[in-house]
C-alpha cells in the first residue's frame, strides 16, 4: 500500500511518549475514569475502558492504580469531576493543532493552553477553526517483526474484518477503520492469532504541510510543552518535516 505523510505527526507523538511513560500516568488515569463513568466499570462491554486499560500496561501502570481509577469513574470511591473539552488552534509556519482535553479547571486549562501557544509562535483559536481538516479514525498497529503472515494476507484479513487500508510504516504495520469497527477488527486479528501493537480511535489530518527551518523548531517545541501539560491527553497536528 502507498505510504502517506499522515503518519509523521504520529511517529513524533508516539517518540515523545514512549520517553514520557512515566508522567503518562496521571493522564492514563484520568482516561480511565473518564472511560468507566461513561460506559461503566466492565472493560468487556465498554471499550473505551479496555482501550484505556491497554494504555495503562503499555506504561506499566500497577493494577491497584487501575482499579482505583475505575472505582472513581463508577462511583465507588471519590474523584474529581473531569470535563471533556477540545481546543484548537494554529502553531508556526499555520500547522493545525487539536486538543483532547480532560480538567477539573476549564479556565486554568484554557489560560495555560493560550499562554503556551503564544510563548511558542501559534495562536489559540475558537472552536471548529482546524477540526474539519482532521478525521476520527481507528488505527491498530501489528508489529512487522512478529506477524507470523505476510502483509498482503494481513490485508486480506484486516479488509475481512472491517478494516479501510493498511500501511507499513517504520516497522510496523498501521491498519485504518471506522472508529466503531476498531473493537470489531482488533478481536479478529487477535482470534486468528496476530499480536495486536495497539489499538486506538485518533485524529488523523486530511492533508499535511511541510515545515523547516525555525517554523519546525518552534513547532516542536510548542508540541513538546502541549503533551507535557496534565490537562492535554492527545496533541494533533496536520504537519510533516522537510526532508533534509
Amino acid at each position: 500500500m502507498s505510504g502517506h505523510s499522515k503518519w509523521a505527526n504520529i511517529k513524533h507523538r508516539k517518540a515523545k511518549q514512549d520517553a514520557a511513560k512515566g508522567r503518562g500516568f496521571t493522564k492514563v488515569v484520568r482516561e480511565i475514569i473518564m472511560a468507566a463513568r461513561s460506559g461503566g466499570g466492565d472493560p468487556a462491554g465498554n471499550f473505551r475502558l479496555r482501550m484505556a486499560i491497554d494504555k495503562a500496561k503499555e506504561i506499566n501502570m500497577p493494577t491497584d492504580n487501575v482499579n482505583r481509577a475505575i472505582a472513581k469513574g463508577t462511583g465507588g470511591l471519590d474523584g474529581s469531576n473531569y470535563e471533556e473539552m477540545s481546543y484548537e488552534g494554529y502553531g508556526p509556519g499555520g500547522v493545525a493543532i487539536m486538543l483532547d482535553i480532560l480538567t477539573d479547571n476549564r479556565n486554568r486549562t484554557a489560560g495555560d493552553i493560550r499562554h503556551l501557544f503564544s510563548k511558542y509562535g501559534g495562536n489559540m483559536g475558537e472552536t471548529g477553526c482546524v477540526n474539519w481538516m482532521f478525521s476520527k479514525t481507528g488505527v491498530i498497529n501489528v508489529d512487522e517483526t512478529e506477524c507470523p503472515i505476510s502483509e498482503d494476507e494481513l490485508l486480506l484479513l484486516a479488509a475481512e474484518a472491517g478494516a479501510d487500508d493498511l500501511e507499513s510504516n517504520d516497522g510496523s504495520y498501521v491498519i485504518t477503520c471506522n472508529p466503531d469497527a476498531v473493537s470489531k477488527v482488533k478481536a479478529e486479528l487477535e482470534s486468528a492469532g496476530i499480536p495486536v501493537t495497539s489499538a486506538n480511535i485518533t485524529y488523523l489530518p486530511q492533508n499535511t504541510m511541510t515545515i523547516a527551518g525555525d517554523d519546525a523548531v518552534k513547532l516542536l517545541k510548542l508540541l513538546d510543552a502541549l503533551d507535557e501539560h496534565d490537562d492535554v491527553q492527545e496533541t494533533y497536528a496536520n504537519f510533516e518535516m522537510e526532508e533534509e
